[in-house]
C-alpha cells in the first residue's frame, strides 16, 4: 500500500505546484480577448463573453459590442460608457469584440500633487517606467481639474467602416473638478498590432456614473499605482470575419487618430 500512497502524494504535490505556478503566471499576465488592429479595422461584433474576460483579470479596458460606447474594468466590475454619457454595469453574458485585462497588483505607488496636463503626465510616467520594452498596467486615482473623454454610438449595418473613418461620430464629454480613476497601460512598440502600443487610458468617475476613452486631462492631486507585467496572452475570435480580415494594411496612423480622437 505504501508505494500507492506515495505515488498519490507525488501526483497531488505536482498538481498543486502546477496550479500555484499557473495562478502566479496568470496574476502577472496581460490578457487580450481580440486583436487590436482587427478591431480598429472594423471587427466590432462582440465575440468574447464578459464572464470569460473576468476570468483573466479585474482591471482593464476595451470596446463594447457594435461600438456601443467604451468599456472600462475596475475592481472586477465592467462598466459601459454609452455615447450619451450614461455609464452602467454590463451583464456577464454580453460580449466584447476587444478587451485587454490583467489582475492588478500595485508594485509601486507614488503620490503626485503637481498640476499636470496629459503630455506632462505621460512624460512623468516615462521617468518612472524605466523598461522601454516593458508592459505596464497603470492606475491613477484622485482629483482632476479637467477631464475630456469620448465614446462612439452603436453601429447597425455591415460592412462596418474602419474606426478612423468614423471619428466624426464621436461624442465628447468634459468634466471639471472631478474625482475618479484612470485605468490603462503603457505597452511597448513590439506589441503594436495585437495591442495598442504606448499609453492608452479610460476614465471612470468616482461615482461610477461617467467615463469613456481619455482624450485630455489636467491633474489636481493623484496617486499613481504601477504594476509591471511579464507575459501576455491573445485569444483570437474564431469566426469568418476574422478569418478573412486583411492584416497586410499598415494601420499605425489609424490607431494614432483613434487614440487621440482626431486625424493625425
Amino acid at each position: 500500500m505504501k508505494p500507492i500512497k506515495y505515488a498519490f502524494l507525488f501526483v497531488w504535490f505536482n498538481c498543486c505546484s502546477l496550479f500555484c505556478l499557473s495562478a502566479f503566471a496568470q496574476s502577472n499576465n496581460l490578457y487580450s480577448g481580440g486583436y487590436a488592429s482587427a478591431f480598429i479595422g472594423g471587427l466590432y461584433d462582440g465575440y468574447f463573453p464578459y464572464r470569460q474576460i473576468k476570468a483573466h483579470g479585474d482591471f482593464g479596458l476595451g470596446a463594447i459590442d457594435k461600438m456601443d460606447g467604451e468599456l472600462t474594468m475596475l475592481d472586477g466590475n465592467i462598466y459601459q460608457t454609452q455615447f450619451t454619457g450614461k455609464t452602467l454595469l454590463v451583464k456577464d453574458e454580453e460580449k466584447t469584440p476587444y478587451a485587454v485585462v490583467c489582475f492588478f497588483h500595485a508594485a509601486k505607488v507614488i503620490r503626485v500633487n503637481l498640476a499636470l496636463d496629459k503630455a506632462s503626465l505621460y512624460k512623468y510616467l516615462d521617468s518612472l517606467l524605466s523598461d522601454q520594452n516593458g508592459m505596464y498596467a497603470i492606475h491613477i486615482q484622485g482629483n482632476f481639474s479637467y477631464v475630456k473623454t469620448r465614446a462612439f454610438p452603436p453601429i447597425a449595418h455591415k460592412p462596418y467602416l474602419p474606426l478612423a473613418d468614423m471619428l466624426d461620430r464621436q461624442h465628447f464629454f468634459e468634466f471639471n473638478n472631478i474625482k475618479g480613476d484612470l485605468i490603462g497601460y503603457r505597452l511597448p512598440s513590439f506589441m503594436e498590432g495585437a495591442h495598442i502600443s504606448g499609453y492608452h487610458f479610460h476614465f471612470l468617475s468616482d461615482k461610477k456614473d461617467a467615463g469613456g476613452h481619455l482624450i485630455d486631462l489636467k491633474t489636481k492631486g493623484v496617486t499613481i499605482e504601477i504594476d509591471k507585467l511579464d507575459s501576455y496572452t491573445v485569444d483570437l475570435p474564431q469566426n469568418t470575419d476574422f478569418a478573412h480580415f486583411d492584416f497586410k494594411k499598415d494601420r499605425k496612423e489609424e490607431i494614432k487618430s483613434v487614440e487621440n480622437g482626431k486625424k493625425q
